[in-house]
């Protein structure tokens, strides 16, 4: 299938990680033009804008918190390109340390909202704004199987994807389609949300090296295999096509192998090597 992604312009927030460079990488695969965000980890970015160079990917460092810098990120991307067509807010923290929720500092649960939610919030401000002059545009949020089923010991990551899985992404369709309405050759602007479950990156690669917690996580998955960052990147590609996703928005997308809240394999029937 065409999914007529050349020449459109993707924003890709935290491009340099495991899941955000997979995006990339699909995007590029489609002849799309990239703006790829990074905040530390320059040596990632530098590393996938040198191996995506045909596409000649602009890179900018923001820190998604401060107002000022979301909106520097798409004031450089408005020089370089005439618009954005899509952004895929990805960027987020993620506190590797299990911490219950009576024991979790203010300081905590207050840098993970900031750094989830409201760098979401503060990037689709942005895009909005160009959105309401461009008259077309569609985003993809990156939330979380945590917002879907919860996460025990990570209560502040889980309430901020729960926000964008669900409060976001379903009031924003309807404020996104007004910017950019519907007519005769244009589907409408759109916004959907893809919620990942386990994913082999390098964040979570600690926690699966044990066999153990690759037994409990796969245990609750009909397709018991932990999800590769392709995985992703695919249902991205998808949703951020106006001619594949032309009638699709305001849906939060589970790429999660059919996990339910509930043990659907015993430990013993999952081989550790094979997920």
């Amino acid at each position: 299938m065409n999914t007529n992604l050349t020449g459109k312009v993707i924003l890709i927030t935290g491009a340099s990680g495991g899941i955000g460079s997979a995006i990339a990488r699909a995007f590029a695969g489609e002849g799309a033009k990239l703006v790829l965000h990074y905040h530390h980890n320059l040596a990632g970015a530098r590393k996938l804008q040198h191996e995506l160079a045909t596409v000649e990917p602009l890179l900018v460092r923001a820190d998604l918190t401060k107002e000022s810098q979301a909106r520097n990120m798409f004031a450089l991307a408005s020089r370089r390109f005439p618009r954005v067509d899509t952004l895929v807010a990805n960027a987020g923290s993620w506190e590797i340390r299990d911490v219950p929720l009576h024991r979790m500092p203010l300081k905590q649960w207050q840098g993970t909202q900031d750094g989830v939610l409201t760098s979401t919030f503060l990037c689709v401000r942005e895009f909005f704004r160009m959105v309401a002059k461009q008259k077309r545009g569609n985003a993809v949020l990156i939330g979380s199987t945590a917002a879907v089923f919860g996460e025990a010991n990570h209560a502040d990551y889980a309430a901020a994807k729960a926000a964008i899985a669900f409060g976001l992404t379903r009031t924003l369709k309807n404020e996104l389609s007004r910017l950019a309405p519907h007519t005769r050759d244009y589907c409408g602007g759109r916004i959907n949300c893809v919620c990942p479950g386990w994913t082999v990156v390098p964040r979570s690669a600690a926690k699966l090296s044990d066999a153990g917690i690759i037994r409990k996580v796969t245990a609750t998955m009909a397709l018991p295999q932990i999800a590769r960052p392709e995985d992703i990147a695919n249902a991205v590609v998808y949703l951020s096509s106006d001619t594949l996703a032309r009638h699709v928005t305001g849906q939060t997308l589970v790429v999660a192998g059919g996990m339910e809240g509930r043990l659907l394999w015993q430990p013993e029937e999952i081989d550790p090597s094979a997920a």
